[in-house]
């Protein structure tokens, strides 16, 4: 190296170290390096936009997603509030080729209403993420971690996975009818990451004082392999949908989301005492309870026979009486871990029968 080659290359020592140091100072002083409004960086790709929620999980994420991001050329949208996710997206979507969600499952359920809202499934990725105190869609698709997360977007598979649609709104994780809002709200994250959904299940058995049965009818079409339609109707404490997740205590999370099936889990009304500890509550959803009811199809009518309904979107709250799903015509193409299986039940002589 020439005496003039290794000037050059100690200027340029120094300006970086003079930069980082820079930032430091910015980030301290809560202002953000080389950011506009709405948290974008001026030099990062719009086609690879990262919608932010900077209150989700336990909120000391920020500083390292906005570093991952920009080491990964990112453009960053940092929500202020409820719609910024589905909006930053929608606005997004016609340009961006992958765009991720960074927060928890309410923040990826926003972020692909978005996507769905644009018309751009077929050429928009989705990437996830993890900044949530569950994640359990992150999980389900083989995401570890946050720097893990950035690896996946950048190099992981592509799958095109099912996306569920519920009175026109958009879900891919599941939907769980007579979780209550109130009940949502104070689910604790230790809970949630232990039982997932689950706990707000448990949630709403346990703060609802006098917690009244579901009247319900429920009706599937003609499932795959001749599967008949049927319907059902009676009091039900919960009706759970799964799409990418599944309820049982016994087996893994993951559900067959590549299978254009949803699997449906109605609970039958039963002694909320039975409910209320952990093991009873995973004990619940084994094979042999009798007060489970399984279905898969790819749509389905849910119909209260008395009042409307809250039912949880990926923790997202909505309120009705007469919830119609279906199977997205159009796939969602997402960024999925190493341990993502494409058919969790290949070798495990799932699907069950359905019990009743």
């Amino acid at each position: 190296m020439t005496v003039k080659e290794s000037r050059v290359r100690v200027k340029i020592d120094e300006i970086h170290t003079k930069a980082n140091a820079s930032q430091t100072l910015l980030r301290s002083a809560g202002i953000r390096w080389g950011m506009h409004s709405e948290g974008r960086d001026s030099d990062a790709d719009p086609r690879r936009v990262l919608v932010l929620n900077p209150v989700s999980g336990s909120q000391d994420h920020v500083d390292d997603i906005v570093e991952l991001a920009a080491d990964y050329g990112l453009t960053v949208r940092q929500t202020e509030g409820a719609g910024d996710a589905m909006r930053f997206a929608r606005d997004a979507a016609p340009e961006a080729d992958l765009i991720a969600a960074a927060g928890g499952d309410g923040t990826v359920n926003e972020v692909i209403n978005g996507i769905a809202a644009a018309d751009e499934l077929e050429t928009t990725t989705l990437a996830v993420v993890p900044a949530g105190t569950g994640n359990n869609f992150a999980t389900n698709i083989g995401i570890t971690g946050l720097e893990h997360s950035f690896e996946v977007l950048e190099t992981g598979r592509r799958r095109r996975i099912d996306l569920g649609v519920a009175n026109d709104r958009a879900f891919v994780n599941s939907c769980v009818g007579g979780v209550t809002a109130e009940a949502s709200s104070e689910t604790t994250p230790d809970g949630k990451r232990a039982l997932g959904v689950l706990a707000y299940v448990k949630n709403t058995v346990a703060t609802v004082a006098d917690f009244d049965s579901l009247s319900l009818r429920v009706e599937t079409v003609e499932g795959p392999n001749g599967e008949a339609a049927q319907s059902w109707t009676g009091d039900a404490m919960f009706v759970l949908i799964g799409n990418c997740r599944r309820f049982t205590g016994t087996r893994t999370a993951q559900a067959h989301v590549e299978d254009e099936l949803f699997e449906v889990t109605i609970i039958e009304d039963a002694p909320a005492t039975n409910l209320l500890g952990d093991a009873a509550l995973e004990g619940l959803f084994d094979r042999e309870s009798a007060h489970i009811i399984r279905r898969r199809t790819p749509s389905l009518t849910v119909e209260s026979l008395e009042d409307s309904i809250e039912y949880s979107l990926d923790g997202e709250m909505l309120e009705t009486e007469t919830l119609r799903l279906k199977v997205n015509s159009q796939p969602l193409e997402v960024a999925v871990g190493e341990s993502y299986q494409e058919n969790p039940d290949a070798d495990e002589g799932w699907p069950l029968e359905p019990t009743h």
